[in-house]
């Protein structure tokens, strides 16, 4: 078995909840690990580097082995990042997902919060954040940090969007033309035009201005839709 993959030991007659960790540094992994198994009443049953993986093992995972709660690191830097309709997936199998993000998309963040997420906890916040929301999780609650509030909130200099503008911000801002924009959305290149005019509209009526590629880039970084 390598170190991507872990299946972990057997539980432990007192555990209560099963607990299965997508994180793609090992360290972290470990550490996560660490503090699950730390907790009186919780086991971590799996560990793994990326969501694809749990789903494979989870899909024929013995009935006792089965999690309760994914704590998923939603963005990889080895392989596929969580996507929304994954994570409808793992929920709609009666598994609650707890995120800890970098909190680098906001525009996923939200995605993922409408998907049914019970919370997300940044990597910057503490092993106690760490575990309290855990537990806030598997009591069916859902968790919220100052900065994540303000992450879903935006601010007043960013506009609102739709999800077809931002999805066209973010495809032309990466180097797309807008011939390629509306081939891989499956849309008319006058209507991926149409919707990138309303984006430089609105960025226009927020104060910032953004009209060639290059700018709208740099706008698109600032909003955390890009990474940076």
């Amino acid at each position: 078995m390598s170190d991507a993959i872990t299946t972990l030991g057997e539980a432990p007659q007192t555990h209560r909840w099963n607990v299965a960790v997508v994180e793609d540094h090992l360290l972290q992994r470990k550490r996560t690990e660490e503090l699950v198994a730390a907790q009186p009443g919780l086991r971590a049953v799996w560990s793994g580097e990326t969501l694809p993986e749990f789903l494979a093992w989870v899909d024929g995972a013995p009935p006792g082995d089965r999690p309760h709660l994914l704590l998923l690191d939603l963005m990889v830097e080895r392989g596929p990042s969580a996507t929304p309709e994954q994570i409808e997936t793992v929920i709609a199998a009666g598994i609650r997902v707890l995120v800890i993000s970098a909190l680098a998309s906001p525009t996923l963040i939200r995605r993922v919060i409408r998907a049914g997420v019970v919370g997300v906890v940044g990597k910057r916040d503490s092993e106690a954040d760490i575990v309290a929301a855990v537990w806030t999780a598997l009591g069916q609650g859902s968790w919220m940090t100052p900065e994540l509030a303000s992450v879903i909130v935006g601010d007043e200099h960013r506009p609102a969007l739709s999800e077809q503008e931002e999805r066209v911000l973010v495809l032309y801002a990466s180097g797309l033309t807008l011939g390629g924009v509306a081939e891989a959305l499956g849309i008319k290149a006058d209507t991926a035009k149409k919707y990138l005019n309303r984006v430089k509209v609105k960025y226009a009526a927020a104060g910032r201005p953004a009209s060639t590629k290059l700018e709208l880039n740099e706008v698109a970084r600032q909003d955390g839709l890009l990474e940076t």
